[in-house]
C-alpha cells in the first residue's frame, strides 16, 4: 500500500499528513507560517519539519511516494515554482527543489484549489464520479477541475480559474482588472455585499435584527438565515444569489458537462437549503442546454483535511 506526505500551504500555517492510498492519514500537524523569515527560508523550514514528521512516523522514507504540495497562488507544475502568491508575497519561489534537497523525497505541487478538487475526487464527495467541477464559495471564488478521472490544470497547471469568468462584460469590476468576474456575484463576499445593500434599503429587514443592528457584522449566514425565517427583503438576496451562482454553474455545465458540481467553502455550509435552491434552477435551465444529462450539485465533504488529501494524491495515484 503505498503512503505519501501531503503538505497543505495556507495563509496562516502548513497543514502536513501522512496519508496512504485507502485514504487512512495519521501524522497530522501544523505550523505557524513565520514571516518574519525569507520565502525560502519558510519552504527551508517546511523541510526541516517534513524530515522530523517522518522521523517520529516509525515509516522510512524508502517506505514513502513522495511528497505533494498544495499551495496558493500562481503554481508552476512543470518547474516546481510557486511564480507569485499574492497573500504569502512570495514570488519565483522553488518550492519543490528546496524540499526534494532537504528531504531527499521527490516532490510535486499544485495549486490549492486544483489540489483540493483531486482530494475530493479521491477521497471525499467526488469519489464516484468521472467528471466533476469544484467550486470554493469564499472571499473570492476557487475552482478546480476533474475531467475523464484526471485532474485538469491546463497549461503550466495556472487553468481552472473560474472565479474570473465573466457574466457580465459591463458588470462589476473585479481586481484581476476585468469586469463582471463571476466571483464578484457568487463569492460570499459578493453576498455579503448585496445583503447591506439590501438592509440600505428596507430598513424593516429582519436582517437588522440578525447583526445586532450593526451593519458591519453581517456574513455570509444573515440573508440566508433570514430567509429561511420568511423574511421578504432577505429572500430577495437569496433569490438574486442564486441566480448569480447559478447562471455560472449552467456555463460550467455547458462547457465541461461535468457528473457533479461541488460546493466548498463557508456558503457550503447553508448544505441543502442552498443546494436544493441550485438544482431547481438548473433543471428549470435544462442542466444549460436542451437534451443533456442532469447535473448532481453536492457538498465537498473533506473539510480542513481536503488540502493533504489532495497533495498526497499527487503522489498516490
Amino acid at each position: 500500500m503505498k503512503t505519501a506526505i501531503g503538505v497543505d500551504i495556507g495563509g496562516m500555517s502548513i497543514k502536513i499528513g501522512f496519508v496512504d492510498s485507502e485514504g487512512n492519514i495519521k501524522g497530522r500537524h501544523s505550523f505557524p507560517v513565520d514571516y518574519s523569515l525569507k520565502q525560502e527560508e519558510i519552504i527551508e523550514q517546511l523541510g526541516r519539519d517534513i524530515n522530523e514528521s517522518i522521523a517520529s512516523s516509525g515509516l522510512r522514507k524508502e517506505d514513502l511516494s513522495g511528497i505533494g504540495i498544495g499551495c496558493p497562488g500562481a503554481i508552476n507544475t512543470k518547474t516546481g515554482y510557486c511564480d507569485y502568491a499574492s497573500n504569502l508575497h512570495w514570488e519565483n519561489l522553488d518550492i519543490c527543489g528546496i524540499v526534494s534537497k532537504i528531504t531527499g523525497l521527490p516532490s510535486k505541487i499544485g495549486n490549492d484549489a486544483n489540489v483540493a478538487i483531486l482530494g475530493e475526487a479521491k477521497f471525499g464527495a467526488g469519489k464516484n464520479y468521472h467528471n466533476i467541477v469544484l467550486l470554493t464559495l469564499g472571499t473570492g471564488v476557487g475552482g478546480g477541475l476533474y475531467l475523464n478521472d484526471q485532474l485538469f490544470e491546463g497549461n503550466e497547471g495556472k487553468g481552472g480559474e473560474l472565479g474570473h469568468v465573466s457574466i457580465d462584460i459591463n458588470g462589476r469590476p473585479c481586481g484581476c482588472g476585468r469586469k463582471g468576474c463571476f466571483e464578484k456575484y457568487a463569492s460570499a463576499s459578493a453576498l455579503v455585499a448585496d445583503t447591506k445593500e439590501k438592509m440600505l434599503k428596507v430598513a424593516c429587514s429582519s436582517m437588522w435584527d440578525y447583526c445586532g443592528r450593526d451593519i458591519e457584522k453581517v456574513d455570509g449566514r444573515t440573508a440566508f438565515e433570514c430567509a429561511k425565517k420568511g423574511d421578504k427583503a432577505a429572500n430577495e438576496v437569496v433569490d438574486q444569489y442564486i441566480r448569480f451562482l447559478g447562471e455560472g454553474i449552467l456555463n460550467f455545465c455547458n462547457i465541461f458537462r461535468p457528473d457533479a458540481i461541488l460546493l466548498s467553502g463557508g456558503l457550503s455550509n447553508q448544505k441543502e437549503y442552498l443546494t436544493d435552491k441550485l438544482e431547481a434552477y438548473m433543471k428549470e435551465w435544462n442542466y444549460g442546454f436542451p437534451c443533456t444529462p442532469s447535473v448532481e450539485i453536492k457538498i465537498a465533504k473533506l473539510g480542513s483535511l481536503t488540502g493533504i488529501y489532495g497533495a498526497a494524491s499527487l503522489q498516490l495515484f
